[in-house]
């Protein structure tokens, strides 16, 4: 038997040597001999999901924390095609992943098996990058490649197929790390031209996203605020912001339509850091597409592809703004036994989050307090839903978990889009992850009960039952008990408090079912 080096293991050294050092996988057949591989080569971190959404959600997580790209492995085109929604989260949120995805030999595809497929057609869609590799001694290469298009342009998701044969086929060349292109500089007129704007008078916001929300970009963003009088919002979702005590805080754009709207109500100039245009979720009879005024000057002072740290640092030497302090650590006091809404759960929360936490939120409707209501909690890291597809925050709470290495990981759940990828539950038991999942029990999809009404229609028994989750009820205690997670039920501000004070005390995960009312 011949000692040269296979493709699948030139996969592996060739990811390791470009910093690729964890994988979130859901293998099959065709990936059996990346799975040897791992068992025969060191360095790798194998986390198995149960899901390809949950693999997928996981890497997204993972990545917004680490600012590397984890891998994943999926299974053939169907299997990407079931990760393919929270893959289309993490393209929103610019989210670097290497994608390595299984595929029929190269002489067997013509067969027309049963798993045969467009793979290609499916990776497209969500990735920047997508290769099918069509023989052992390009694979380290195309590895290499893979990690260097997931890092470049503000992060992006790369697609490597590679047929089995390829894999097991003598000849793999272990590739040495490809390094990105730097982020572009903005052109200084563009940074010239917002200066001029901000000068003229007239309410101004400066829209920041991407690494725009990162604590020094947003001391820069406040020295501009400073000395202009221009706010600073957020978009509705956000890959990552650094908040709490000791950072500048930022306003986020509503979601609910009319809300934007007034949100953005006379705004004179609008200037996009990292951000685009705000748009509207949806189409409404009788409503604006576009969020913004349509009087408003819309200037774009740096894409997400380009330094939005250096614009920010140029635009506020050009306006003349000396340092601004941050807001201190003024932790709220507990809200006592007030009925369980947003704003009050939001307060228990800001009162006992531990210091640099990671809060993983998919609280969709019930927690429309919540990013506001945690501005003076300790410093922590916020992570949102980027891209709509619901069932990521679980799956994501894993990656931050093991990017975050031991920092406490807070998941802000909706009980219905939780149920999209529960069995993410079952990976946080086995890594034993510091997880606490904060399960909102309305047993219903209340974000849809709101859609309803803001097309202008009133639901009728039919839609009404197409809407609530009580027919039977769902026991997310027994169900987290079951996938291995100590799990508990609050139906009081006080218990909630109690419970969630005691899950940080400990290590592993640990889920409340928070029943609303």
């Amino acid at each position: 038997m011949s000692n040269e080096m296979n493709g699948a293991e030139s996969l592996v050294h060739s990811l390791l040597l470009s910093g690729v050092d964890t994988c979130f996988a859901n293998p099959g057949t065709s990936e059996m001999h990346f799975v040897a591989a791992l068992d025969r080569i060191e360095g790798m971190r194998c986390v198995l999901g149960l899901f390809e959404g949950v693999v997928t959600g996981a890497a997204d997580g993972y990545a917004r924390i680490a600012d590397k790209p984890a891998a994943t492995l999926l299974h053939c085109g169907p299997g990407l095609a079931n990760g393919l929604a929270n893959l289309h989260n993490a393209r929103r949120a610019n989210t670097p992943i290497v994608n390595v995805i299984g595929d029929q030999a190269t002489y067997h595809s013509d067969l027309d098996p049963p798993l045969a497929s467009d793979t290609e057609g499916w990776a497209k869609p969500v990735s920047r990058w997508v290769r099918t590799t069509r023989e052992a001694r390009s694979v380290g290469i195309d590895a290499a490649s893979a990690v260097q298009a997931s890092l470049e342009g503000g992060g992006g998701i790369a697609s490597l197929i590679l047929p089995s044969d390829v894999c097991w086929d003598s000849g793999g060349l272990v590739a040495e790390r490809r390094a990105p292109a730097p982020a572009a500089r903005v052109e200084e007129k563009a940074v010239v031209m917002a200066a001029d704007l901000l000068r003229a008078g007239g309410v101004s916001v400066l829209m920041l996203a991407g690494r725009a929300l990162r604590a020094p970009q947003l001391a820069a963003a406040a020295r501009i605020a400073a000395a202009t009088g221009a706010r600073l919002m957020t978009p509705s979702s956000n890959a990552r912001v650094e908040r709490g005590a000791g950072r500048h805080p930022v306003t986020r754009l509503p979601y609910p339509i009319d809300q934007a709207l007034s949100a953005l109500a006379g705004v004179e100039n609008l200037i996009l850091v990292g951000a685009r245009a705000p748009v509207a979720f949806f189409a409404y009879p009788g409503k604006p597409g576009h969020l913004a005024p349509t009087t408003a000057t819309i200037h774009t002072l740096a894409r997400p592809d380009e330094d939005l740290a250096d614009a920010l640092d140029r635009l506020a030497e050009l306006v003349g703004s000396g340092p601004v302090a941050a807001p201190g650590d003024a932790r709220p006091e507990l809200p006592g036994d007030a009925d369980v809404t947003s704003r009050s759960v939001a307060g228990v929360l800001a009162a006992v989050l531990p210091e640099h936490a990671i809060v993983v939120d998919e609280s969709i409707s019930f927690g429309r307090d919540f990013f506001a209501g945690l501005e003076k909690a300790p410093a922590h890291d916020w992570l949102q839903l980027t891209g709509g597809a619901i069932g990521a925050g679980i799956p994501m709470a894993i990656g931050a978990a093991i990017a975050g290495k031991g920092r406490r990981v807070v998941n802000l759940q909706a009980d219905g889009s939780g149920l999209y990828t529960a069995q993410a539950l079952w990976t946080q038991a086995r890594e034993r992850l510091d997880v606490t999942t904060v399960i909102l029990s309305n047993r219903k999809y209340a974000i849809l009960l709101g859609e309803y009404a803001a097309v202008g229609a009133k639901p009728g028994r039919v839609a009404r039952h197409m809407m609530t989750l009580d027919d039977p009820g769902i026991d997310w205690v027994r169900l987290g008990q079951s996938y291995g997670v100590e799990s508990a039920r609050a139906e009081s501000l006080p218990r909630l408090a109690d419970l969630l004070a005691a899950s940080f005390r400990r290590t592993g995960p640990f889920l409340i079912e928070l029943v609303i009312p």
